[in-house]
């Protein structure tokens, strides 16, 4: 079976977990969300009696899926993982100052930021996540319809009130209210923040004026907080607020999440399907038809195709070949072939999409490949 039709196949197949995503986050949301948080927090973050092999940091996009694999892990290996979920730029300072010996990036890291002491460092995908444009409207049935232009001038402060007539020309079913926007934004250096940054800069004209660059996102207007579980609790609690959550949290907080206006001029919301979606016009298209080895630090923000959902994201584990050497990288191939093949729907049941076949396969060959040429390990 060639590339392309494979990943047609992985969606087919993944199809099916699709509605094991909904009862499961329906079952989540009706638990206290805490419970489960202070549940990983304890498996990961509280092991003081427990010998830790590796220790990692960084994104908080895929903290509910790594808390979950590297507990069960354990479980069934000779491998304790210890992962802090502090958001990808503290988790990238902190790899670069030596201090953990892996890191976590929801967006690509210059190969420029890396000093000798890590040597190559590999980007490696784990899963397929995506980040919800959330809002709290009181009284409305109706999910928001934003296109990128409307979206980018209320995070430049250029649409201020709900019943602009721009809103209410994409919502005409909605009674928008007379009621200000406060726009809340992620004050850490945030792999979800870039992720928005970037859809941002390809979908809203002014946005693209101000901020040209593949940096983190300055905000003009709004307030700030740090982490995605700070972000739900703001949203819930501040009548007319819109922000930005990696999807999870939004379903664990029961938050209304946003239609946005894709590349087809479709609105689709951040469901497995559409999220899928982005993922195969991606692979399927520029990755597997492409010529050679290819690069795994693809973008799936503002992918094509008819039901792709513009927000969607690869998350990376980043694996410095030095510090780890071979012993380490061998530790972390082990660990993603069980993850991969092993542990089940695990990313399904969270509201994960799990990686194509053969992107996963490449992943496995690309550590192969690391752990031959690895030199021992430098600490």
């Amino acid at each position: 079976m060639d590339k392309a039709n494979s990943a047609r196949h992985w969606l087919r197949r993944i199809a099916p977990l699709f509605l094991l995503w909904h009862v499961a986050c329906d079952r989540m949301a009706s638990r206290q969300a805490t419970t489960k948080a202070d549940d990983d927090h304890d498996a990961l973050q509280v092991m003081d009696s427990v010998h830790i092999d590796l220790t990692g940091a960084g994104a908080t996009l895929p903290y509910p899926l790594y808390a979950r694999w590297f507990n069960e892990y354990a479980q069934v290996a000779n491998l304790r993982i210890n992962y802090l979920s502090v958001g990808s730029g503290e988790g990238i300072a902190q790899l670069r100052d030596g201090q953990v010996d892996f890191g976590a990036t929801d967006t690509p890291v210059d190969d420029s930021l890396w000093t000798a002491s890590q040597g190559q460092v590999l980007h490696v995908p784990t899963v397929i996540g995506a980040v919800a444009v959330s809002y709290n409207l009181p009284r409305q049935p109706r999910p928001l319809r934003l296109d990128g232009d409307v979206l980018g001038d209320m995070f430049l402060g250029k649409i201020t009130e709900w019943n602009d007539a721009r809103l209410v020309a994409l919502n005409p079913d909605m009674a928008l209210p007379a009621l200000p926007i406060t726009v809340v934004h992620r004050s850490d250096a945030s792999g979800t923040s870039a992720v928005m940054g970037e859809y941002l800069r390809l979908a809203s004209q002014s946005w693209k004026e101000k901020q040209a660059g593949p940096t983190t996102p300055e905000w003009p207007v709004g307030s700030g907080v740090s982490g995605n579980e700070a972000m739900a609790a703001m949203l819930r609690q501040t009548a007319g607020a819109i922000g930005y959550v990696e999807v999870r949290y939004a379903r664990l907080s029961r938050l209304p999440t946003a239609q946005l206006r894709n590349r087809a001029g479709r609105f689709v919301g951040p469901m497995p399907y559409e999220i899928a979606s982005a993922a195969t016009a991606v692979f399927g298209t520029a990755l597997a038809s492409g010529s050679g080895r290819s690069d795994l630090r693809r973008s799936l923000v503002d992918a094509p195709g008819a039901d792709a959902y513009p927000l969607a994201t690869l998350t990376w584990l980043l694996l410095p070949t030095k510090r780890l050497g071979p012993v380490g990288l061998r530790q972390m191939n082990e660990f993603l072939d069980w993850a991969f093949h092993e542990a089940g729907n695990v990313p399904s049941e969270l509201g994960y999409v799990p990686l194509p076949d053969f992107v996963s396969d490449q992943v496995l060959s690309e550590l192969q490949r690391a752990i031959a040429t690895a030199a021992p390990p430098a600490r």
